[in-house]
This record gives structure tokens, C-alpha cells and sequence, in this order.
């Protein structure tokens, strides 16, 4: 690892090689915006946490088990932070939503694994549920579910914000607290990806994300920036997770050895496909003709879900993102806790 100190627009490197983040910064700054939302940025206000007002439960196939049906149940609650509780389970501590719970971001399915305690006590697939403490703005709640497999649905996560949409909000004990980073800070990785984020303006205290992604598929590449409030969050949640149709083979006929792919619970309804040239499913969120949908899953889902797990408040500042994932988010939020880089934002 090498540090940086120097007045680069990626600030510091925390994590990675130096000369393969300028590289992967100038790839990035290359990118053309195709949706610019930057215009309705609004500060952040808010001092009384909050709960939802009544308790939902949803079902739906697992996600790794796709023959079963999964429900899982939400919770108003007064207890601080988002806690997963797995009723299957007697004798268990419920696991709170924390980098310090992260087991491990997945091997051949790619997803953040929470754990506390012993390895039987883990949820699997929680980035599509936990987004939602930051997109939805919730601070406290229980989640209920009857196995470590959440259900897995055909529109993204929009599901889930249904029926917390259903299930209202109430103020509850407690107050937020806010947190940013002290400076600029980057991890980065072989392969030319990059996480990197910067200070609020204490000021204009918000969090706002300019996010990119590079594949070579139909899905190209695609970048979005834009400021983190319930309407950006609600139409990026409809986002399904993308696959290439190469993996799609793969998973398949090789795949089927694998435990943890032979019975995964993916459609062509609920997973976007990319071949080298087209879709080989219809696309969604359009905008000028160009679906975004890639780009509005790694932004909303993925991304506010690695901003989730940091439990000693809302993260707010800026977020950029290129070619990134799961393992290099966690990454990034190990280290801003080892180097001690979060501070309070007194709002």
C-alpha cells in the first residue's frame, strides 16, 4: 500500500496503487454524464430519529434457494440502527447492521454476508435490504426473517419500498447523528476500479454520489450524479442486478456443482442480462433513450447499502464510484474505521 498526499482529485490513497488510480480517475473523468440530477440537491435537516409506524412482512422465492418461499417482517423500533433477527434461530443475538458484522462479500455470487456470533447466524444478500436506511431515511428498525436467505423480487428493491411506504413513519427516542470523512479519501483495485469519498460542506451538509460504470456488454458505459432524497432513491430501487449472458451460462450448466448457485433463485424477470451486443431481456429505466438501469443499481443499492454499515451515523459528503463492487466498498469502510477518518457533523 502506498500513501498520497499530494492535491490529486482522488485526495488520499488508503488502499491500492497510486499511478492505477490516476489512471482509472482519468478513465472515469472521461465519462460523459448521461443524467445530471445535481440541481435538486437540499441539505440535510433532520435531528429526530426515526421509525417506521406499524410492521410489514413481504414474500417472495430465495434468493439462493429459489424453489422456497422466504417472508421477511420489519419492525418499528426505539433500539438504535437497523438489527436482522433470524426467528429460525433460538438462542441467537440479533445481528445489527455494521461493518463490524461484515462475514464476507460473497464468492461466485457476489453480495455482503452480516454474521454475529456463530456461523449459522448470518443473512446473506442484505445490500438490497439495508440501502433503504439511508434511500428511505429510517434509523431504527428490526428485521424479521424465517432463514439467512432473503426473498428475492421481480422489480429490484421497490418491494421493500412499498411497504415501508405503507407501513409510514414516527419519530421514536434518540437523535441522528451525521458523520464524513475528515479528507478525501480513495481505495482503489487492480482492474482500474475506484471508491472514493470527500467531505460535506459543513454549510450544506448532504450526501451526493457521481457514480460510473464500464462493461463490455450491451450495458457499456453509463454514469449518473446526483443527490441522495427519497425520489432519486425511490425510481433507482426498481434497478434489478445485471449479469452478463456468459455468466448466465455459466451458472447454467458448470455452475450447478455449486451449492450456492444451482439453486439461486434468478429470473429473466428479476435479473437484468447483457450480452456482448444487446440485452437479452428488456432493460428498464430509460432516460433519453439509453437505459441506466446498470448504473442506478450499483449507485442506490449497492453503494448506500457500503454507506449503511458505517454505525456511528448518516454518512454525508460525496461519493464517486467507478467500476466498483461490494468487496471494495466494505474495504473502504474497514479502513475508515482502522485509520480513524470519520468525524461528527454537527448539523
Amino acid at each position: 500500500m502506498e500513501i498520497l498526499t499530494s492535491d490529486p482529485p482522488y485526495g488520499l490513497v488508503i488502499l491500492g496503487d497510486i499511478d492505477e488510480t490516476r489512471h482509472a480517475w482519468e478513465r472515469f473523468s472521461a465519462i460523459p454524464v448521461d443524467w445530471d440530477l445535481m440541481n435538486n440537491a437540499e441539505p440535510v435537516q433532520r435531528r429526530k430519529a426515526l421509525t417506521i409506524a406499524k410492521p410489514v412482512s413481504l414474500k417472495g422465492p430465495g434468493t439462493f434457494l429459489g424453489k422456497a418461499e422466504r417472508t421477511v417482517k420489519i419492525r418499528p423500533s426505539d433500539e438504535p440502527g437497523w438489527w436482522f433477527r433470524r426467528s429460525d434461530l433460538t438462542g441467537r443475538l440479533p445481528v445489527q447492521v455494521s461493518v463490524h458484522n461484515v462475514w464476507t462479500t460473497g464468492g461466485i455470487v457476489s453480495n455482503i454476508v452480516l454474521r454475529s456470533g456463530p456461523p449459522e447466524n448470518y443473512i446473506r444478500m442484505v445490500e438490497h435490504i439495508i440501502a433503504l436506511r439511508l434511500g428511505m431515511d429510517i434509523d431504527n428498525l428490526v428485521i424479521e426473517m424465517d432463514s439467512g436467505d432473503p426473498p428475492l423480487f421481480d422489480r429490484g428493491s421497490l418491494d421493500l419500498v412499498e411497504a415501508l411506504e405503507n407501513a409510514g413513519k414516527q419519530e421514536c427516542s434518540g437523535t441522528v447523528e451525521y458523520v464524513t470523512v475528515k479528507e478525501k479519501v480513495t481505495v482503489g483495485a487492480s482492474g482500474g476500479s475506484f471508491l472514493s469519498l470527500a467531505p460535506c460542506d459543513p454549510e450544506n451538509p448532504m450526501l451526493t454520489i457521481d457514480c460510473a460504470v464500464d462493461f463490455k456488454t450491451a450495458i457499456g458505459r453509463q454514469r449518473i450524479r446526483f443527490p441522495v432524497d427519497y425520489k432519486n432513491f425511490r425510481y433507482g430501487a426498481e434497478a434489478r442486478t445485471n449479469s452478463s449472458a456468459s455468466k448466465k451460462l455459466y451458472c447454467q450448466s458448470i455452475g450447478k456443482v455449486f451449492a450456492d448457485v444451482r439453486n439461486l433463485g434468478y429470473t429473466e424477470k428479476n435479473v437484468l442480462i447483457a450480452g456482448r451486443k444487446k440485452y437479452l431481456n428488456e432493460p428498464r429505466l430509460i432516460h433519453e433513450g439509453k437505459s441506466l438501469e446498470a448504473v442506478w443499481h450499483r449507485a442506490v443499492l449497492d453503494l448506500l447499502a457500503a454507506l449503511a454499515l458505517i454505525d456511528r451515523g448518516r454518512f454525508v459528503g460525496h461519493v464517486t464510484s467507478y467500476k466498483a463492487g461490494h468487496t471494495l466498498d466494505v474495504r473502504m469502510i474497514r479502513r475508515l474505521y482502522q485509520m480513524d477518518l470519520l468525524k461528527p457533523v454537527d448539523i
